[in-house]
């Protein structure tokens, strides 16, 4: 009797010990997933981004870069897209100031009309970047930074290749025609500036007419219609400030009976994949590249932000040149 009460104590013993253990483990597995959970669930910051629409193939490899990126640093994103009007950022900035997001990020339409909505955004005490496109205004601190392209500096380059075009050519007159971005944006102004700026030494150059695309395709096409109308074969260059205007642009050349990229020198901004492709084709002879992947550096600078450190106040990406003068097979896919 003792033996069996011996062996039936141990066995009793050690079912109540594995069932210790057992509880035990459970305790700290489920305390690991829980820390586990809160660290990855948990964002890092919550984020106010205004789109300004979806009116090309780049603001819609911008919005994505955005998207991902913040997925990829653990910022939560409060996005919304403006439709191309600048009372929709207005009231979507108001609303990041109500939620009290940490920090917000816009692409301004237009440089002006942002001093009293910005104010009450610094009165809240949230700091601001800009993306893509910068503001004109006389108050200080509004914002943090801007992190975007040298307009500037690609309209220069797409001067400075079209003076190495009529070298090669040995053109003795060029007839420019230029379709702008939006009347008062930050690329508009800027790479219009730019590009008159690097041609103007060069008595060969003429600008005919500076006429607004507003960026959209549509209005590309009008335009180039327009001018086709008014100048005809006078035309020797056109300068577009997009790709999309620039694709708008090609059918209308093409209907007049000229070829383009032979007729006509092209000239565009941006280096989207579809635009890219018709420049191995031989319709565009430069392209600008103008990255629209700008959201590691936007969730980077929002966070340092948020833990309060300082930041450049100026970002640009480092952009290239894609044109005729080189080997096209090299230019890889381009995202977007």
């Amino acid at each position: 009797m003792k033996m069996m009460y011996n062996a039936s104590g141990v066995r009793s013993m050690k079912k109540t010990l594995s069932i210790l253990l057992c509880f035990v483990m459970t305790v700290f597995v489920l305390a690991g997933c829980q820390a586990d959970s809160g660290k990855k669930g948990e964002p890092s910051l919550l984020l106010g981004f205004s789109q300004i629409g979806s009116e090309s193939a780049w603001r819609l490899g911008n919005t994505r870069d955005i998207e991902e990126q913040a997925e990829n640093y653990g910022v939560s994103l409060m996005f919304e897209n403006a439709n191309q009007k600048q009372e929709n950022q207005i009231a979507a900035i108001r609303r990041f100031i109500a939620y009290q997001v940490d920090v917000i990020a816009f692409s301004p339409i237009v440089e002006d009309g942002w001093d009293n909505v910005l104010m009450e955004a610094k009165e809240a005490g949230i700091p601001v970047i800009l993306v893509d496109r910068d503001i004109s205004t006389e108050e200080e601190d509004l914002t943090t930074c801007l992190i975007g392209a040298d307009f500037y500096k690609e309209g220069v380059m797409a001067g400075e290749y079209l003076i190495r075009k009529a070298d090669s050519l040995g053109l003795e007159h060029l007839n420019i025609v230029e379709i702008t971005g939006t009347d008062n944006s930050t690329p508009m102004r800027q790479r219009q500036a730019g590009f008159a700026d690097a041609i103007a030494g060069d008595e060969r150059m003429e600008i005919l007419e500076s006429i607004d695309g507003d960026f959209i395709k549509s209005r590309g096409e009008e335009c180039m219609r327009s001018l086709l109308e008014e100048y005809g074969d006078e035309i020797d260059v056109v300068y577009s400030h997009n790709d999309e205007m620039t694709l708008g642009a090609l059918p209308e050349i093409e209907k007049a009976g000229l070829v383009p990229g032979k007729d006509i020198i092209i000239i565009s901004i941006d280096g989207g994949q579809e635009a890219i492709d018709v420049l191995k084709q031989g319709k565009i002879n430069c392209v600008v590249e103008c990255t629209p992947k700008l959201g590691k550096e936007v969730m980077e600078t929002a966070i340092r932000l948020k833990a309060g450190e300082k930041v450049e106040g100026v970002i640009h990406p480092e952009e290239k040149v894609f044109s005729d003068e080189m080997n096209l097979s090299e230019i890889g896919p381009r995202g977007y």
